[in-house]
């Protein structure tokens, strides 16, 4: 029994170091240099996320702060979390106080910026945050939406918030513009568009986060720096029920 699980284990391991590396020369295929490849592991257990990290890679993202706080504490305090779910007012603070979190990608209002920069230690590094932009115009999605408000959440991080650092826009792209378009993505046009608009008025470059495992050649083509996968290094994810099973 012993030895059948640990043979499990290494064709795991094996598919894992497989699969990553094929995305990560795509990557590096598309981009040339200079684009962070962000590996999503919500749902994944410490082990994959491990072998990963034994391969070298450091920037990994999650959506529950819950799950990401657990794997702060078992896994290397050299990672570079991302959170990449929705930012709840009631979890900035857990957030952070994390120093393992390199960004939060979800950022959507000024109020939440405080709540991060309040609870951010004065010596910890400064928190990477990108502005969440809905750019499809689909309601069932978070991020803001009109530039002038846009800009108005960016200057407040710049100047108000000395425990931030605002690293650039972010948007998940709709399905349709992702999977039905011919050559341009709109919605990642559309970003590139409003991050053009946001670093003429607050006099700084900007990041842009967008593009996950069924679009993110397609986005670095169009400007991404920061892309995030998960299937398709890790296979399928399990569902919320699948997970309670």
């Amino acid at each position: 029994m012993i030895r059948i699980l640990r043979r499990a284990m290494s064709e795991r391991a094996a598919e894992l170091k497989q699969n990553y590396h094929a995305i990560k020369q795509q990557v590096e295929g598309a981009a040339g240099q200079g684009v962070r490849l962000v590996v999503v592991s919500k749902y994944k257990p410490i082990e994959d996320i491990k072998v990963l990290y034994d391969e070298g890679h450091r920037h990994f993202g999650e959506n529950y702060v819950q799950e990401l706080l657990g794997k702060i504490e078992q896994l290397p305090k050299d990672i570079k979390w991302h959170f990449i779910g929705s930012l709840q007012s009631n979890k900035a603070k857990q957030l952070a106080q994390q120093n393992s979190l390199y960004a939060v990608e979800t950022l959507d209002s000024e109020s939440k910026a405080n709540k991060l920069n309040n609870a951010r230690a004065a010596e910890a590094d400064k928190l990477n945050v990108f502005l969440q932009i809905n750019t499809s115009g689909e309601d069932q999605k978070s991020g803001l939406r009109e530039v002038d408000e846009i800009v108005k959440v960016a200057r407040h991080v710049v100047d108000k918030c000395d425990k931030l650092n605002l690293q650039g826009l972010m948007t998940i792209g709709s399905v349709k513009s992702s999977l039905h378009s011919e050559g341009e993505n709109k919605d990642f046009a559309r970003l590139i568009e409003i991050k053009t608009a946001v670093e003429k008025e607050i006099g700084r470059t900007l990041e842009a986060s967008m593009g996950m495992s069924n679009d993110f050649a397609q986005a670095i083509k169009q400007g991404s720096t920061n892309v995030r996968v998960g299937s398709s290094i890790f296979g399928a994810r399990k569902t919320k029920e699948e997970m309670k099973t």
